[in-house]
């Protein structure tokens, strides 16, 4: 007799607990393909330095093409957790200015992230849950019916690394357009503070010093962002206290 557990297991079932390799392996080799490249090595504010008057030139002489090169670029170092992305923010500031970087930073990283959330969500979720079960109900829940407010603290606060935060979401059934607002308007405040220092890389090296990049942490940036990210968690905290008003 078949087993009362393999009754309820069909085939579509079974599968649904699979991970999905394709889109894992495609991630391991841009990784992979990166490394053995030799991409690492030209992520230095040495190299900046050194070419950064043929790199200005050429960004003037192509605009358009190196801001699309540029938001393609932060794209695949989002979408692959690829190391650089600070690197890339300053050097956006150094080429195209405090605001018109942020804005191409914004797009490359959200399109990035947004990439990532589609796999993970394609190639584990099923098998997540599939081994976690019960256990997520609750927590998946309760970070559904405040997606957004969370969405906007995790991306607003850097606590937690930017890579652990575009999976994570996909994981708990977060909607891909919730997931997506609060990506664009969550990274806009530190888009904005590591543009301006990037902006300023030019002074920076002729004076030979290195940028500051803890200025981020620095009381007078990070005050405002975690101001931003207490406003953002209004909506939960109210819905909260109205509930045990209720009770």
């Amino acid at each position: 007799m078949t087993a009362p557990n393999d009754m309820t297991q069909t085939p579509a079932t079974k599968s649904k607990k699979k991970i999905h390799l394709l889109p894992l392996l495609i991630l391991a080799g841009g990784v992979m393909a990166f490394f053995v490249l030799g991409g690492a090595d030209y992520l230095s504010f040495e190299t900046l330095r050194d070419n950064r008057q043929d790199i200005l030139a050429w960004t003037a002489d192509h605009y358009l093409l190196a801001v699309l090169g540029f938001v393609l670029a932060y794209h695949v170092a989002v979408m692959f957790s690829l190391p650089g992305a600070v690197w890339l923010s300053l050097t956006g500031g150094f080429l195209f200015g405090t605001v018109e970087a942020t804005a191409y930073i914004v797009v490359g990283a959200t399109a990035g992230a947004v990439g990532i959330f589609l796999l993970a969500r394609y190639a584990l979720y099923d098998f997540f849950h599939a081994r976690v079960g019960k256990a997520l109900v609750k927590m998946e829940k309760g970070f559904q019916e405040d997606a957004l407010s969370y969405m906007l603290v995790l991306r607003l606060v850097p606590i937690f690394p930017f890579w652990l935060v575009n999976l994570v979401p996909a994981l708990l059934g977060v909607k891909l357009s919730t997931y997506t607002i609060g990506t664009f308007v969550g990274i806009i405040p530190g888009a904005f503070v590591y543009a301006s220092v990037g902006s300023g890389l030019g002074a920076v090296f002729d004076e030979g010093r290195t940028p500051d990049l803890g200025v981020i942490f620095s009381p007078e940036v990070i005050a405002p962002i975690i101001g931003l990210a207490l406003l953002a968690m209004v909506p939960v905290l109210y819905k909260k206290m109205k509930q045990r008003g209720k009770a």
